[in-house]
Parts: C-alpha cells; sequence; structure tokens
C-alpha cells in the first residue's frame, strides 16, 4: 500500500494576487489528508473518502463533466495526468482527511496534493514540486471547473515546518521565510467562523473576471504590472496587497510581530472594502480581535466565509477568545472555534 499525505495551508497574506501574478506568503498546516493506494491492472479507480458516503468509481479515461461531488478533484488529477501524457494505473484508493473542508483551509488542494503523490509513487514517476502544481491546478481548473490559482497547490507541496512559504507568481519561484511566533511570546490564532465556502461559485470567478477586466482597462498583461495605484476598486486591491505580502515578509525577517500584525489588518480592510470578499460575520471576528488585543487580524482564504487569523500575544490569547466567542454569541451565529496554529511540512510520502 502507498500511503502520501499532504497538508491544508493557512495564507498568511496575499489574498487573490496568485491569478494576477502576484505575491503571496502561506503556510502549510499540519493537518493533513492521507490518500491510501492499493494499485492494480485495471482500467478504473475505486476511491472511498471518510467524509463521504459510497464509493466513486472513475475510469481511467475520465472526461470532465464525467465524476461530480467530491470526487471529481479525485478525477481531475487522473484527468490531468493522462493530459500531460504521464501514466496511470487503477486501483483501490481510500481518503481520510483532518483539513476542514469548505474553512477556506485548502482542503481540495491537500486531496488533490496526497492522490497526485500516491498516483505518481504507484507509477515511479518523478515531477518536480512546481510540475505537480501544475498538474493538480490544471485538474481543479478545467475538470472541477474551480478557477482558483496555484497558491493553494504551491503552499501543500512547499510547506515547511517553522517557515513561511513565499510565492512569487510570475516567475513561479518559492522561497522560505522564517516563521515561528512563538520564539517571540506571540501566537498565530485561527478562528473558524463556521460559516462555508466554495472555489466552485460564482463570486470567486466573477472577482477574478473582473481582475482580467481591470488588467485590460490599464494596458497590462496582468495586474503584477501596474506600477501607480489604480483607480479599480479590485486592482487596488491587488495592488496594495502585493506590497503587503512583500512588507510582512520583510516584517517576519526582523522578527517584528506588531508590524507584522498591523499588515494582516491592512490587509483585511483592503479585502472588505475595495475587493468585496469577507462577509459581516467575518468582519465581527477579525474586527473584535483586534480590539481584544491581536496584533492584527484578516480573513484568510478565498472570501465569502471561512477563517480569520490573528497574531497574538501569548498572555491575550484567553482574552481574545472570550471576546469573540462573546460578540458572535451576541449576534445569534454559530460559536467560532479557536486554536493555536503552526507551520508544519509540506506534502510527503508515508512510511
Amino acid at each position: 500500500m502507498i500511503r502520501h499525505a499532504a497538508p491544508g495551508r493557512i495564507n498568511l497574506i496575499g489574498e487573490h494576487t496568485d491569478y494576477n501574478r502576484g505575491f503571496a506568503l502561506p503556510i502549510a498546516l499540519t493537518e493533513r489528508t492521507v490518500a491510501a493506494f492499493v494499485p492494480d491492472a485495471s482500467d478504473r479507480l475505486r476511491v472511498r473518502s471518510d467524509a463521504a458516503d459510497g464509493e466513486a468509481d472513475i475510469p481511467l479515461d475520465t472526461t470532465p463533466g464525467g465524476v461530480t461531488g467530491w470526487a471529481a478533484y479525485v478525477a481531475g488529477i487522473v484527468w490531468s495526468l493522462r493530459r500531460a501524457g504521464l501514466p496511470l494505473v487503477g486501483g483501490e484508493m481510500s481518503i481520510q482527511s483532518r483539513v476542514e473542508i469548505g474553512a477556506g483551509l485548502a482542503s481540495s488542494a491537500a486531496l488533490e496534493c496526497a492522490v497526485l503523490g500516491a498516483m505518481l509513487e504507484a507509477t515511479g514517476t518523478r515531477l518536480h514540486r512546481i510540475d505537480q502544481a501544475r498538474i493538480a491546478q490544471a485538474g481543479e481548473n478545467d475538470y472541477v471547473g474551480a478557477p482558483t490559482g496555484l497558491l493553494d497547490q504551491l503552499a501543500s507541496l512547499f510547506g515547511e515546518q517553522g517557515k513561511a512559504v513565499l510565492i512569487d507568481f510570475a516567475a513561479v519561484g518559492v522561497r522560505h521565510v522564517p516563521f515561528d511566533p512563538d520564539a517571540s511570546g506571540v501566537a498565530l490564532l485561527l478562528i473558524d467562523s463556521r460559516a462555508r465556502h466554495s472555489h466552485a461559485s460564482g463570486e470567486y470567478a466573477a472577482r477574478r473576471a473582473a481582475c482580467e477586466r481591470a488588467a485590460a482597462d490599464l494596458g497590462v498583461m496582468s495586474l503584477r504590472d501596474v506600477q501607480a495605484l489604480p483607480n479599480d476598486r479590485y486592482a487596488r486591491h491587488v495592488v496594495t496587497e502585493n506590497q503587503r505580502v512583500l512588507d510582512f515578509a520583510a516584517a517576519l525577517h526582523d522578527c517584528d510581530f506588531k508590524r507584522a500584525g498591523g499588515i494582516l489588518t491592512d490587509s483585511q480592510a483592503s479585502m472588505r472594502d475595495d475587493f468585496g470578499v469577507t462577509t459581516g460575520r467575518i468582519d465581527l471576528i477579525a474586527d473584535t480581535a483586534v480590539k481584544a488585543g491581536a496584533l492584527g487580524a484578516r480573513m484568510t482564504g478565498g472570501g465569502f466565509g471561512g477563517c480569520v487569523i490573528a497574531l497574538v500575544r501569548a498572555e491575550d490569547i484567553a482574552r481574545l477568545g472570550d471576546a469573540v466567542r462573546h460578540a458572535v454569541a451576541a449576534t445569534g451565529y454559530p460559536q467560532p472555534t479557536i486554536r493555536q496554529t503552526r507551520a508544519g511540512p509540506g506534502a510527503m510520502l508515508m512510511a
């Protein structure tokens, strides 16, 4: 049996910048998805998941539309590998995951990268991790129909314990930045609003299309190439967010978590006011966290639900948690879950 694991991710900063050829700075989560694969000589992949009932039957010659639901992400990998001319084998696969679905933590990329790793291992195929990310992205874009960028797959594949992954999407380059807030008496909190979202929904695609129109109006190939601050609010978010990513990475280099927190809060305001991807519940959580002493807080992920991250001094964790729970309870929303998290390792073959 082949067992391959891949983590979800938290994007520290750099939202909706990936498909605009900009910058982002995610970390891999310690929570991961595991694909256990027993290959055979058949022409199909039979897949079960601990998150769903029944078995999905995926022909190795599947085409977009042939498989729907959660199994489409698995089928997308099969289709993408075949389209790239890479070998395939059938077999039995089981999926187990600790990455929360719909929370903005890249559960789909974790699934894709775990399945991809298992399939590559089964055929003895060696691919650079950037090429693996492209295979996984193509499956999600062209088979599932979710127009995501490379951020999630690169974070899952390149994650390292105690480090963030600085991604340049123009060059498709990766370098690691130390991320160890614990050493400075600071915690990274993950606050799950329990409002679920889906990248396959229309809002994400609409924002991407708006960015493409803005780039065309400004006469550039992508918003990465814009020099002056644009009037278009979608373009303004992307341009300023790119600079925030670089500033945040510099703050981490200096272990200046107070400055880093302020940049998170600025990013939240930009996503709320310019890009329009937050929600009332997300705004309430982020604002309350800052008022309760967080160094900074922002939504993480594509938007319209999911999670908020906050940098907070260790001694303020309990007070912040109480304040957020109280504020959310007063609105009648479901209680959020709050936990401390850290940068974990990327995708790997398991013993």
